[in-house]
Order: C-alpha cells, then sequence, then structure tokens
C-alpha cells in the first residue's frame, strides 16, 4: 500500500509538472514572438540568452507556487473541475504579473493583446489536459473499497458527500457499532482498502482505531472538538513520559503586531481602489427603493464584543419587521434585484473593510455572529463560544474550506482548526484562497430550509464519547 502510494505521488507530480513545463514554454513562445523586440526600443540594447532562462525560471516558480496554492496539483484527490479551475484562477495569477513584469522591463504599459490570447490558449490547455490526467488517473486508480462503521446519529449526509466522489471513494458496506467490537474487527480484516470511522463512542474510536493501526489499515475519521484542540497543543516531557500541554489561546505579541500591520494596510489599500465600486453600488441602492445604503447590525468579536458590522444593504427595509433573527435562504424573498447581484460578486462586503482598519475585525478569522443567533448555538453548543478567542475576520477558514450553507458544528470545527494551528502564513495563505472562493458559486448560497442550526442531537451523541 505504501509503495502504490509513493507511485501514485510520483505520477501525479509528474503529471501536473509536465503540464506547467508546457504553460511555460507558451509563455516563452509569446515573450520571444511578440515582447522580446519591445526591449530593443528602451534602455536595453541586449537581452542574453540567460536573462531569457530566467525570465522563463520566474515565471515557472511563480505558476508552481500558485497553483500548488490554490490546489491545482491535486490532481486525483479534487474533483477534475476544481483541478482545472485552480489552474485557471493560477494561470490568471501569474500572466497579470508576467504582464506588469514585462511593462517594468519596457518602461511603458506594453500591449496586453497578446498576454491575453496566451491566457485563453493556457487555459484550453489546462481543461484538456486536466480531464485526460483525471481519466488516466481513474483507470490506473480506481475507487478505494470502504466500510463505513457508525453510532446512532443518521449517515446520509456523510453517505451522499462520499457519493459525490464516485470517482475516489466507494462504500462497499455500512455497520453499526452495536453490533460489537468484535464482529466489527472480523469485519475490518476483510478486502477494503480503508475504514470510516463516523460519529462513533469515543471508547469504541479508540479502540477501532488502534486495531486498524496495528493492522495496517488506513482510517478517515470525523474528529470531535477535542482532537482539534488537542492538535494545537505542546509536546512536554516529564523526564521520561511524553506529555500533551494545552493552554488558553494567545497570541503572541508578534503575532498580533503582525496581523494588525497587514490589516491597516490592506484595508487601506483596498478602500482606495474599490472606491468607485462602492460610490457606484450606494448610488444603485438608494435609487432602487429610497431606502438607507448601508446596514448596520450587531456582531460579536472577540471576548464576545459587541460591535456594529457595515454592509451595503441587499434587502429589503422591513426583511426583520416582525424582529425575529434569521439567516439568508436559498431564494430569499427577502432579498432585492440589487441585493441578488451585490451578495453574488460580494460588493456587499466592501463596508467591512472600514471594520477592519478601525479594528473590530480582521482580514482573517471566524465570521461575526448575531448576539441572539450565538444564545441559540450555546443552548445545544457550547463549545461555540471558543470561536470568538480571536478576532472576528471577513473571511476565514470556515469560508475556505466549508459553504456558506455548511452546519454551525462543522464550523465551529473549521474555526477551531484555524484557532489551534495560526500563524501569519496562514492568514497570508487563506487570503489568498479567499480571493479563489469569490469566484465559485457555492460560497454565496444561504442555508438550506431544511438544514438545522441547533446541534443538539449532534452534541448529545459527542457527549456520549
Amino acid at each position: 500500500m505504501k509503495h502504490l502510494e509513493s507511485v501514485k505521488r510520483i505520477i501525479v507530480l509528474q503529471l501536473c509538472l509536465l503540464g506547467i513545463v508546457v504553460q511555460t514554454a507558451m509563455y516563452g513562445f509569446v515573450w520571444l514572438s511578440v515582447y522580446k523586440d519591445v526591449m530593443y526600443n528602451t534602455w536595453f540594447r541586449t537581452f542574453y540568452f540567460k536573462g531569457y532562462l530566467l525570465l522563463f525560471a520566474i515565471y515557472f516558480l511563480l505558476l508552481l507556487f500558485f497553483t500548488t496554492m490554490y490546489g491545482g496539483l491535486k490532481l486525483g484527490y479534487l474533483k477534475a473541475f476544481d483541478v482545472f479551475f485552480s489552474q485557471a484562477f493560477s494561470l490568471l495569477f501569474v500572466n497579470v504579473i508576467s504582464y506588469l513584469q514585462i511593462s517594468l522591463l519596457s518602461l511603458k504599459l506594453v500591449n496586453a493583446g497578446p498576454m491575453l490570447l496566451l491566457f485563453l490558449a493556457q487555459v484550453a490547455f489546462s481543461a484538456v489536459w486536466t480531464f485526460l490526467c483525471q481519466h488516466f488517473y481513474s483507470q490506473l486508480f480506481p475507487p478505494k473499497n470502504l466500510l463505513l462503521i457508525s453510532g446512532e446519529r443518521p449517515i446520509d449526509d456523510i453517505m451522499q458527500k462520499f457519493a459525490e466522489r464516485k470517482d475516489k471513494y466507494n462504500i462497499v458496506k455500512c455497520m453499526r457499532e452495536e453490533v460489537g467490537r468484535e464482529e466489527l474487527e472480523q469485519e475490518i480484516l476483510q478486502r477494503y482498502d480503508g475504514v470510516i470511522l463516523w460519529d462513533l463512542s469515543t471508547v469504541m474510536r479508540n479502540k477501532l482505531l488502534k486495531f486498524c493501526y496495528s493492522k495496517g489499515v488506513r482510517v478517515y475519521m470525523m474528529p470531535k472538538i477535542p482532537d482539534i484542540i488537542v492538535q494545537g497543543a505542546t509536546q512536554l516531557h516529564l523526564f521520561d513520559t511524553p506529555i500533551v500541554f494545552t493552554r488558553e489561546y494567545v497570541m503572541s505579541f508578534e503575532q498580533r503586531f503582525a496581523k494588525r500591520f497587514i490589516d491597516v494596510v490592506c484595508s487601506l489599500i483596498l478602500i482606495i481602489l474599490s472606491s468607485p465600486f462602492m460610490l457606484v453600488t450606494a448610488i444603485a441602492i438608494k435609487c432602487y427603493d429610497g431606502g438607507p445604503v448601508l446596514y448596520k447590525q450587531v456582531r460579536c468579536t472577540k471576548d464576545m464584543r459587541e460591535f456594529y458590522i457595515l454592509k451595503f444593504r441587499s434587502m429589503k427595509t422591513d426583511a426583520e419587521k416582525d424582529g425575529v433573527a434569521r439567516l439568508a435562504s436559498k431564494n430569499d424573498s427577502r432579498i432585492t434585484p440589487i441585493g441578488k447581484f451585490i451578495r453574488k460578486v460580494r460588493i456587499d462586503e466592501l463596508p467591512q473593510l472600514f471594520n477592519i482598519l478601525k479594528g473590530d475585525m480582521s482580514f482573517i478569522g471566524p465570521r461575526p455572529e448575531r448576539p441572539e443567533i450565538i444564545q441559540q448555538y450555546i443552548e445545544d453548543m457550547p463549545e461555540f463560544t471558543f470561536r470568538t478567542k480571536v478576532k472576528a475576520g471577513l473571511a476565514g477558514y470556515a469560508q475556505v474550506y466549508g459553504k456558506y450553507n455548511t452546519t454551525p458544528y462543522d464550523k465551529l470545527k473549521l474555526d477551531l482548526i484555524y484557532i489551534e494551528n495560526y500563524s501569519v502564513w496562514m492568514d497570508l495563505k487563506l487570503m489568498l484562497l479567499t480571493l479563489k472562493i469569490l469566484f465559485q458559486p457555492d460560497s454565496t448560497e444561504g442555508i438550506d430550509e431544511n438544514q438545522i442550526t441547533a446541534m443538539r442531537q449532534i452534541k448529545e451523541e459527542e457527549d456520549k464519547g
């Protein structure tokens, strides 16, 4: 199994690198055919062969960095369209940077037409290459046959998610933990490529996990909140005894300074750049129904401190005339036509740049919730307050790796992963990844009408562990 995994990673890496090399060669062709001669009209009289190699190497490394960052190398792990979308987004980033690089070398803004044609050709190649590689991968590495072991909680949701990746997973059999450890262990020893431990009691889960580890069986496991908290723990040794040490969450002075510096500088730059869009949006909202342009709402940030979050108003002025707080749902009738558009392109969030500049929010952090909604969650999920250990954010780990309609319990887990593994580099990475999800339609979906927001049943199941 280990040898097969190594071979798989090598094949995937080679295919992806070959694709990047071809895209770099396409850039090199355009540069030599179009932009090389531009240099001779500036103070560059000679541009040596080593200079060409340096430019192409920079392009290759930039494309490799952004493709890795956005998941364009995760062939076989992500869906084919997600891999293609990541590669296309990376190409857009790198080509914009390369165009600015060429313009700087030319001491003027050069014709962008060839770069645009290059981008379109690269995207076309990426689409064909990605789907061919994905087909080759699926033929070479068929889906893994899995055994799913669950507790009392319904498994419809997780079964549906695994069913969406039939190219990667095939759940052959489902069993409940109530059948007993002995029968479960006998079944695990059958010809399965892995075992899913889903929402089991802690005692049973730990026993099965150690059994699978001893037999070399791979495990897919749903983490509980204590598992995530331990991820951020410090490893100590008391003489010859290993100890896992958890403490109250506190950022270091250097981390707080770097985070605030990034927030102030980036918010000022973005406020200046986005001011024309904000002005047009404000005029459009005012002209539509004459109501207020901005929507102010009380939200909670670090340590449950309340503040007024700013948004462009996307709903009717009497959207909550009954005084009941509720989340937006799919096809919400309260949203105006202009509101649907600004929500789709995320323009409604731009005024929050002033919240960031003021210090109420950060660019990256758990999304701020309304006090009354937090109280609803706390009644069934007291751990929900854990996410207020850091300042609220414009975007966060749950927004990048989840969806708008991800359940509160899963959002809490994602936010805790961010808190327990925080670093300045993680903030920068999530800022770059946020740019990608802005173009994904499911990132703006409302909650489903049948989606529960009080997770009492899940909490009770975890408490049994």
